[in-house]
């Protein structure tokens, strides 16, 4: 084999397609366009998002409301009666809760919730 006799493999090449260059091409007369209409005209296609005059998609859907605050601050929530597994006068830190599976992660700051009754002074 040779460089010169390398083909590429037989149904890889199409020929270009040539529009309006007669029917016997099977692309003549309407140039693949059909008949007449906004799009079988020259020049630019109707924008993005046209309807042909209906109300466009985007302007029917109701406006998402509010904004997103970026600085808002997380808290790992710690109601009481989570805190009342733990023995009197023990220090109850971030850490400590976190050993005891009650937080998930130290990252953000701990709010301890009213929920439940604590019985003991810690």
């Amino acid at each position: 084999m040779f460089a010169h006799e390398l083909r590429p493999p037989k149904g890889s090449k199409h020929a270009r397609k040539r529009v309006g260059r007669g029917n016997a091409s099977g692309h003549g007369t309407y140039s693949g366009k059909g008949l007449k209409g906004q799009k079988a005209r020259a020049g630019r296609k109707p924008r993005l998002g046209f309807e042909g005059g209906q109300t466009r998609l985007i302007k029917r859907l109701p406006r998402r409301r509010g904004f997103t605050n970026i600085f808002r601050k997380e808290y790992s929530a710690v109601n009481l009666r989570d805190l009342e597994r733990f023995p009197a006068g023990t220090e109850v830190t971030p850490e400590l809760l976190k050993q005891s599976g009650i937080l998930s992660t130290l990252r953000r700051p701990v709010k301890v919730l009213a929920t439940g009754e604590l019985t003991r002074a810690l």
